[in-house]
C-alpha cells in the first residue's frame, strides 16, 4: 500500500489522505462519547438516583463549529521544578501502585498548589506516569476554577466530537447515564473492552499533562488501566529500537469523526491527519517512549500495508500483554487522575452493570508537537 499524495506540507507534519483499510485496526467506540437514548432533561429524573452534578451533564450544540487548530508554543513548567518536591509533597503520603507506573497519594489539595507546586506536580506525573490524588474538591469547585488551574499547563483542547458542560466546551466528559445499555451491548460483538490509546494523538499537539476527576461512578468496576510507554520502549531489545530509529505514523481524526456522526452525534471540527514520530522523547524526563496506539495510529509511512500492520500489531500486542508495565486505577469519589499523555497509554474497563452512572471530567491541556529522540543509544 502507498500512502496517498501529501495534501499540505505543514514543516515537519504532512497531512495525506487516508487510505481505505488503513492500519490494523478499526477505531472502537466502546467508551467515545455522544447522543445516544438519552437527552440531558432525562437525566435530571430520579432515576434511581439524580446525578451528583448536574452542572457536569453533557451538551451538544450541532450549530456550533470551530476552525483547525493553530500552532502555539508550549512550555512544560517541569522544567521549573524543584524535584525533591517541597511544595507539592510536603505532608503527603505517597503509595506506588507498582514499582515503575503509578502513584495514589494522600494529603495533597490540588486546587491550593502554588505556581511551584504545579510545576512539581508536571515533573511528578512525568516521573509516574500516572497519579491518583485522592479526597480532592475538584468537582465542587466552579468550573471554570478548574479550567484556570489546569489551563496552567498548557493550551486547553476542546475536544470535536464529545459533550461538553454547558458553556464549557474545554471539559471533554465521560458519560454513561443509568439507562445507558452502551457497555453491555459492546460486550454483545466483542469479548472485551480494552480500547488501549493516548488521548487525541491526531492532533499537530497532542496533550501532555491530563486531568481525569470523578463525578459519579458504580460502586464496583469502571476502572482505568494505564500503560508506561517510555518502559515499553525499554523492554524492547537494542537491536528492534535501532529499527524505530527515524520511522514516522499517520495519525487519525477521521474513524472518530465518521463514528460521532453514525450515531446521531456531532463533528466540531473537521477531522485531520497528523505524522508523529514511533519514538518521541519527552522534553524534560529525556525519557523516550513509543508514541503509536491503535485507536489513531494508522499507518507507517514508506512500508507496505502488510509491513506496516505487522509492525504495529507486535507494538500493540507488546503493550497489551506487558502487564509488568501497566497499572490499575481504582476511582473513589474525590478522586482525581494525573497523568501524561506522552509517555502512556491507557483504557477504560467496561465491566459493571446497567443501572448505574457513570461519569467524569477530563481537562487535557495541549503540549509540544511531538519530536523524535536526538540519540537512541
Amino acid at each position: 500500500m502507498a500512502p496517498a499524495a501529501p495534501l499540505q506540507n505543514e514543516g515537519e507534519h504532512v497531512l495525506v489522505n487516508l487510505p481505505p483499510g488503513s492500519g490494523p485496526t478499526v477505531y472502537k467506540e466502546a467508551y467515545d462519547n455522544g447522543p445516544r437514548s438519552f437527552e440531558k432533561e432525562i437525566e435530571k429524573k430520579d432515576i434511581g438516583s439524580p446525578p451528583k452534578y448536574p452542572n457536569y451533564l453533557p451538551t451538544w450544540d450541532p450549530t456550533v463549529k470551530y476552525p483547525p487548530l493553530t500552532p502555539f508554543e508550549h512550555y512544560d513548567h517541569g522544567k521549573d521544578a524543584d524535584p525533591a518536591f517541597p511544595n507539592l509533597l510536603s505532608g503527603a503520603t505517597v503509595t506506588q501502585l507498582t514499582s515503575n507506573i503509578g502513584v495514589e497519594i494522600e494529603g495533597v489539595q490540588l486546587s491550593t498548589l502554588t505556581n511551584a507546586g504545579k510545576d512539581e506536580l508536571a515533573l511528578f506525573v512525568a516521573q509516574n506516569k500516572v497519579a491518583a490524588f485522592r479526597n480532592q474538591d475538584f468537582a465542587d469547585l466552579p468550573i471554570q476554577e478548574a479550567l484556570n488551574f489546569g489551563g496552567y499547563f498548557g493550551r486547553h483542547h476542546i475536544h470535536p466530537t464529545s459533550g461538553g458542560p454547558k458553556d464549557h466546551p474545554q471539559v471533554h466528559l465521560v458519560h454513561r447515564s443509568i439507562d445507558d445499555t452502551s457497555a453491555q451491548d459492546f460486550l454483545k460483538q466483542h469479548s472485551n473492552s480494552l480500547t488501549w490509546h493516548s488521548d487525541v494523538t491526531y492532533e499537530k499537539q497532542p496533550p501532555g499533562t491530563t486531568f481525569l476527576y470523578l463525578l459519579d461512578g458504580p460502586p464496583a468496576g469502571g476502572d482505568t488501566l494505564f500503560a508506561n510507554m517510555a518502559e515499553a520502549y525499554n523492554r524492547l531489545s537494542p537491536e528492534f529500537r535501532k529499527r524505530l530509529q527515524g520511522l514516522k505514523a499517520v495519525h487519525s481524526a477521521h474513524e472518530q469523526a465518521t463514528a460521532s456522526l453514525t450515531r446521531g452525534g456531532i463533528v466540531r471540527r473537521e477531522p485531520i491527519t497528523s505524522v508523529h514520530p514511533v519514538v518521541r522523547e519527552h522534553p524534560v524526563t529525556k525519557e523516550k517512549a513509543l508514541f503509536v496506539n491503535p485507536q489513531f495510529t494508522r499507518y507507517i509511512i514508506g512500508y507496505k500495508k502488510e509491513e506496516s500492520d505487522f509492525l504495529l500489531k507486535f507494538l500493540y500486542d507488546h503493550v497489551a500483554l506487558g502487564q509488568d508495565f501497566q497499572a490499575r486505577l481504582k476511582w473513589a469519589p474525590g478522586t482525581v487522575v494525573v497523568w501524561d499523555n506522552r509517555v502512556t497509554f491507557h483504557s477504560a474497563i467496561l465491566d459493571w452493570f446497567d443501572g448505574h452512572r457513570r461519569h467524569l471530567a477530563r481537562i487535557t491541556p495541549q503540549a509540544e508537537p511531538p519530536y523524535e529522540p536526538a540519540n537512541f543509544d
